[in-house]
């Protein structure tokens, strides 16, 4: 609403006006969402971590504050910690441990890790999940559901609901420490032979599903470059070892790491990695590998159906109507903004250029607005965590060595992930090239669109005007409906105020709101036309 004030300030006031204030403004508000966060808690501290990693989309007075939601969440009192291994162990942590530190090494919105001794010696790391969080991750939920639930009924955006079943199986799987036990000691094996990286093992006697006890590792961030220097490691070397790992992880064993963020990820003096929390894991699973590898033949091939299809195989476009209309506006946009809008200068991803105001891309989601993409391209949660994955990669590799190049980590992983074992990449090429020069000598990708069509009994003709208009009739009418109810509910708030009828003016209110919000769904969704 500040920004809502500020927009109609600048109507009178003019732009110079708001242009001088609005830093501020960001400043102010960002000060407020990063409080309002962490007074809620629970796992409205996990919205704005995955915030924090949007800040190149949002304002950059909202970085810092933001960031500091990564590594600076309050820590729980330990009595409530006390509470929850006795609970979870059957006895109080000074008794199942031979020293236990009341003091948190770092705490999260799930749970907090302390440092301890085994009475047999070995130095651990404590993990515990605070107090009721599943209960207060519940609370979360359902109230992240009702505000999906009334943003997509009233913006009639349905795709949000899909992104909020995302969500909740993935916060679901994080609260569940026996199953980030078992991820460690599955991809501490799959990686056993990678150099210098180390992932802790787990003491199954002391761990449940609410406690994971593993080994204590020293050592720092990966992103505390100046001590990383000291030690004399070489940054480049450092972080080509991570992405190798990370190939072998998603391409070779199918089971990756998905939160690389610098808290979870640690350098000691000889140059050993380590990995930590393994709360967020994730799969390629089999039907989005075969939908990967058909959605590269079909877009070298140029064939919007295939690629429609291979989407849609792997769940990023709803069956919904007209969902594959749009998705081919999409498709055509993005082969634009490849093709013709993107500067690539070198093989660094440092040497992309773009204008993201001025594309295809910007232009289409302008045209079709957030409810028509989210209508239509839905996310799966696989992707998300994959996403999420490689944009911490690429943020930690960047933070290494500016200069370096991931793609030469890269390459010869996709290369096998693409062909196979005995692909024969010449063969690949091969292949694409008659396929391409069949096309070239066919008849026009836009007439073979149509022709398709055609042929599908899909082509339409349409009169230009003629449903715009029939449309504003409709809408004209139900808001004038509406506003007639409005008007009558608001006459009886009146007068059952001034009669004192308490019960039947709670009554009128309540239709009053209801009539006002519909009005306002209809000419919010129909703005266009007006």
């Amino acid at each position: 609403m500040s920004y809502v004030w500020l927009f109609l300030k600048a109507k009178f006031l003019g732009k110079a006006y708001a242009d001088k204030r609005l830093l501020d403004l960001h400043l102010r508000n960002a000060e407020r969402v990063k409080k309002t966060i962490l007074h809620l808690q629970g796992l409205f501290i996990k919205v704005g971590q995955l915030l924090s990693i949007l800040t190149n989309f949002l304002p950059k007075a909202f970085h810092e504050p933001l960031e500091a939601l990564q590594n600076q969440i309050p820590p729980r009192p330990y009595s409530e910690i006390e509470q929850q291994i006795i609970s979870e162990l059957g006895d109080n942590p000074k008794n199942v441990f031979a020293y236990f530190d009341e003091t948190p090494l770092a705490s999260a919105s799930i749970g907090q890790v302390h440092r301890a001794t085994l009475k047999s010696g070995e130095q651990v790391a404590v993990k515990v999940q605070h107090l009721n969080i599943e209960k207060i991750a519940d609370v979360d939920l359902r109230v992240m559901q009702r505000i999906v639930r009334l943003t997509a009924y009233f913006f009639d955006i349905k795709g949000i609901e899909h992104a909020y079943t995302q969500v909740k199986k993935m916060i679901e799987e994080e609260l569940d420490f026996e199953q980030e036990a078992r991820s460690m000691q599955r991809i501490a094996i799959n990686l056993k032979d990678e150099p210098a990286l180390d992932i802790p093992e787990v003491f199954p006697d002391y761990s449940t599903q609410k406690v994971l006890v593993m080994r204590f590792c020293e050592g720092v961030k990966i992103s505390d470059i100046d001590q990383i220097q000291a030690w004399n490691i070489n940054t480049t070397d450092l972080g080509n070892r991570l992405v190798h790992a990370y190939c072998k992880m998603v391409f070779e064993d199918g089971l990756y790491h998905a939160d690389p963020h610098p808290g979870n990820l640690m350098v000691q003096a000889d140059g050993t990695l380590i990995f930590l929390d393994f709360g967020a894991v994730a799969s390629l699973q089999p039907y989005m590998r075969t939908g990967f590898l058909s959605l590269i033949d079909a877009a070298v091939k140029n064939d919007d159906d295939k690629i429609i299809a291979s989407l849609r195989s792997m769940g990023f476009i709803a069956n919904r109507e007209n969902s594959e209309e749009i998705a081919e506006k999409i498709i055509d946009a993005l082969r634009q903004f490849l093709q013709n809008e993107v500067q690539i200068d070198g093989l660094n991803f440092k040497d992309i250029k773009v204008n993201p105001f001025e594309t295809s891309l910007f232009n289409l989601i302008r045209e079709l607005g957030v409810r028509g993409i989210a209508n239509t391209v839905q996310v799966p949660k696989e992707f998300v965590l994959l996403n999420r994955m490689v944009t911490l990669l690429l943020g930690i590799c960047n933070t290494l060595d500016s200069h370096m190049n991931p793609i030469e980590v890269v390459q010869p992983y996709l290369k096998k992930y693409m062909l196979g074992e005995e692909g024969n990449f010449i063969t690949f090429i091969t292949d694409l090239l008659k396929n391409n020069l069949t096309s070239a000598i066919a008849l026009p990708s836009e007439l073979q669109r149509t022709v398709k069509k055609i042929q599908r009994g899909e082509l339409e003709v349409r009169i230009s005007g003629t449903t715009e208009r029939n449309r504003m009739m409709y809408v004209l009418g139900q808001q004038f409906l509406y506003t007639i109810l409005l008007i009558a509910s608001l006459i009886f708030t009146y007068l059952f105020h001034s009669q004192g009828v308490a019960q039947f003016k709670s009554y009128s209110v309540v239709a009053s709101t209801l009539f006002a919000l519909l009005l306002f769904r209809s000419m919010w969704r129909n703005r266009k036309l007006h």
